[in-house]
C-alpha cells in the first residue's frame, strides 16, 4: 500500500509499505478515507523527527472497516468508523482507575506502530467507533482533536453562563469555541494574531475577537464588559502560555491545551497572577476516559451529528496523500497558507 513515512526531520516520503495484517483476534483493519494533519505532526516533522525511522505517520482519521479479527463482535466489514489512535495498556495503576489519559504505557499510532497516513491502518476493536449515519468521513477525521478538546473542558468546573476566552484559533482553538458553547458559555472571546482565523472564530460562535498584534491585549480585554471565567490556551506558544494567565477573573480557571515544543519562561508578573488571583491552572493530555475510549468520543460524535460541532469552516484543503511531502514542507516553512488539511488516500 501507499503511505507517508517519516525518516528524519523534514524527510517525509510517499512510498510503498506493507499493508497491516490481522495478528490478534481483536484487530480491525480499516481502509482510510480521510486523515488530517495535526499540529503535533508538524512539530515532529519540523523539530523532533520520528520515534522510529521510516514510521508511517499520522493519527487523525476515518474510514471503512476492511477486515476484523475472529473475536470482534462490535463491528462489521463495511462499517464507516473513526479510530482512537491512543493505545493504552489496560493494566497499569491509572488504567485500572479508568484514567486512560494517564496510562504509563500510552502511545499513539504513528509513533511506535504505523499510523493512518496510509491506505490502511490497524487498531484494536476497542479503539474503533462507528459513525452516526449523518456524519461524513471528512468530519469524522476530526473526532480525535475534538475529543482532546472535550477532555480539557470536562476537567474544568465551568458553569453555564460563563465567559470563556480562547487564545489561539487553530483547529484546537476553533473546536474549543464550539465546546465552550456546548458547555454553556454565554460569551466567547477569540484571540489570535491572524485575522483570517478570527473570521472563522466568529463564524463558529465567538462573540468578541481580538487580534493581539493589532491591539494591546490588556486594553482589548478591559473593554469587554464580561469577566473571563475560563481562559483556554490552545496555541502552545511560549509567549501565549504566559499571557493566558492574565485573562481570568480572580478565582477563574486556565485550561492548557496547546503543546509547546520549546522551553517556557514565564514572567514574574504573569506567574503572580496564579497566586494573587488564586487561579486554577489545569493541564490536559490526550482525550480519554472510562469506559474506554471515553465520553469525549461519544459526545463528539453526538454533537457532530446534531451540527453543534461543525468542522467544515476549519478544513481548507482536501488533497491526495501523494501530496503529503510537499504539503508538510510548505506548511512548516510557511510557503503556503493552510487551515486544516485533510488527505484522501
Amino acid at each position: 500500500m501507499k503511505a507517508l513515512n517519516l525518516y528524519d526531520i523534514e524527510d517525509l516520503r510517499f512510498e510503498d509499505t506493507d499493508k497491516p495484517e490481522l495478528k490478534s483476534p481483536d484487530d480491525v483493519i480499516i481502509k482510510v478515507k480521510a486523515t488530517g494533519i495535526c499540529g503535533s505532526d508538524t512539530s515532529r516533522y519540523k523539530k523532533l523527527g520520528p520515534y522510529k525511522e521510516g514510521m508511517t505517520f499520522g493519527h487523525e482519521f476515518s474510514g471503512i472497516v476492511e477486515q476484523i479479527g475472529s473475536e470482534v463482535t462490535s463491528l462489521n466489514v463495511g462499517d464507516t468508523v473513526t479510530g482512537c489512535p491512543a493505545v493504552v495498556c489496560h493494566q497499569c495503576h491509572y488504567c485500572e482507575k479508568g484514567e486512560y489519559s494517564r496510562c504509563e504505557n500510552l502511545y499513539v499510532i504513528g509513533s511506535y506502530e504505523p499510523g493512518c497516513f496510509a491506505e490502511f491502518v490497524k487498531l484494536p476493536a476497542s479503539n474503533v467507533l462507528k459513525l452516526p449515519d449523518n456524519v461524513d468521513l471528512d468530519t469524522a477525521a476530526m473526532v480525535e482533536p475534538s475529543a482532546v478538546v472535550a477532555h480539557g473542558f470536562y476537567r474544568t468546573h465551568m458553569k453555564p453562563g460563563a465567559t470563556v476566552a480562547v487564545m489561539g484559533c487553530g483547529s484546537i482553538g476553533l473546536l474549543a469555541i464550539q465546546w465552550a458553547k456546548i458547555f454553556g458559555a454565554a460569551k466567547i472571546i477569540a484571540i489570535d494574531i491572524d485575522s483570517h482565523k478570527l473570521e472563522i472564530a466568529t463564524q463558529l460562535g465567538a462573540d468578541y475577537t481580538i487580534n493581539s498584534i493589532e491591539e494591546a491585549l490588556d486594553q482589548a480585554i478591559s473593554a469587554i464588559p464580561e469577566k473571563i471565567d475560563v481562559a483556554v490556551e490552545s496555541a502552545g506558544s511560549p509567549f501565549t502560555i504566559g499571557q493566558v494567565l492574565t485573562l481570568p477573573t480572580k478565582g477563574g480557571e486556565v485550561l492548557l491545551l496547546g503543546i509547546p515544543y520549546s522551553d517556557i519562561e514565564i514572567k514574574r508578573q504573569h506567574f503572580e497572577k496564579i497566586l494573587r488571583n488564586e487561579l486554577n491552572v489545569i493541564g490536559s493530555w490526550n482525550g480519554l476516559s472510562a469506559p474506554f475510549p471515553g465520553e469525549e468520543w461519544t459526545a463528539t460524535l453526538h454533537y457532530m451529528s446534531t451540527g453543534e460541532i461543525n468542522v467544515d469552516p476549519i478544513i481548507s484543503d482536501r488533497l491526495e496523500l501523494e501530496k503529503g511531502p510537499e504539503t508538510f514542507y510548505n506548511l512548516v516553512n510557511k510557503k503556503k497558507h493552510y487551515d486544516k488539511v485533510i488527505f484522501h488516500p
